[in-house]
């Protein structure tokens, strides 16, 4: 994963202010659903991703570190997470995300970073 988890990867094909609402979502395994809302910018990217059926129409947020490649010509986003790991993540909350350092923590710590807003514990 890289050094801050809210940027993507150098590698990942990722072009500022591409719309990536409605891409797909495939994890290590297999689809997860689609792209509901993101945002691209520096420092605080991520993608919140609605699942679907398979776990009940549960949506969760993805730090944008979590993004191996993007396939514009496919409108899919590959993450290095499994199928598992994304239904066991914290539910996304719209009131909460932007406003709320526990929830951002609690993201961080799920995701392995440490504490808020990627920075070690």
């Amino acid at each position: 994963m890289t050094e801050n988890m809210w940027n993507y990867r150098s590698t990942s094909g990722h072009l500022t202010g591409a719309d990536l609402s409605g891409y797909k979502v495939e994890a290590t395994d297999g689809n997860i659903g689609k792209v509901d809302k993101h945002n691209d910018e520096a420092g605080d990217a991520y993608l919140v991703v609605d699942t679907g059926v398979w776990i009940f129409g549960k949506e969760v947020l993805l730090p944008a570190s979590t993004v191996i490649s993007i396939n514009a010509d496919e409108q899919r986003i590959y993450v290095d997470r499994t199928r598992a790991q994304v239904k066991d993540a914290p539910e996304f909350h719209r009131d909460q995300h932007l406003t709320s350092p526990q929830y951002r923590e609690e993201i961080g710590i799920y995701y392995g970073i440490g504490g808020p807003f990627g920075r070690p514990l």
